[in-house]
């Protein structure tokens, strides 16, 4: 029970970094979209995020797998809270705006 509760603070600790990680990531998406080198920005973006979650992982885990995988359920449940947050609207987001693509002819 005690050991339990130790792991809490690195799975809280995942949970902040997959935030950023993949947080990082839809804003890494949504502004490539619109830049003239989106290469740039993922490749950028990739460094960024992978340095500071495996970096903050190492941190957390103090050399202890028990804290590692705790804060690795912490990344993956963050993964499928940012999902939730910023899935798909009933309609993509080209149709609402009059989209800039050829018609549909089917």
């Amino acid at each position: 029970m005690n050991e339990t509760l130790r792991l809490v603070p690195a799975g809280v600790a995942g949970l902040g970094l997959g935030a950023m990680f993949f947080g990082g990531l839809w804003w890494t998406l949504r502004k490539s979209l619109a830049s003239e080198h989106p290469a740039l920005w993922l490749l950028g973006s990739l460094l960024v995020r992978m340095s500071l979650l495996l970096g903050g992982l190492y941190l957390v885990s103090g050399g202890q797998w028990p804290r590692l995988l705790a804060g690795l359920l912490g990344v993956i449940s963050a993964r499928f809270l940012i999902l939730r947050l910023t899935g798909p609207t009933d309609q993509p987001a080209n149709r609402r705006e009059g989209g800039q693509h050829a018609p549909d002819t089917r």
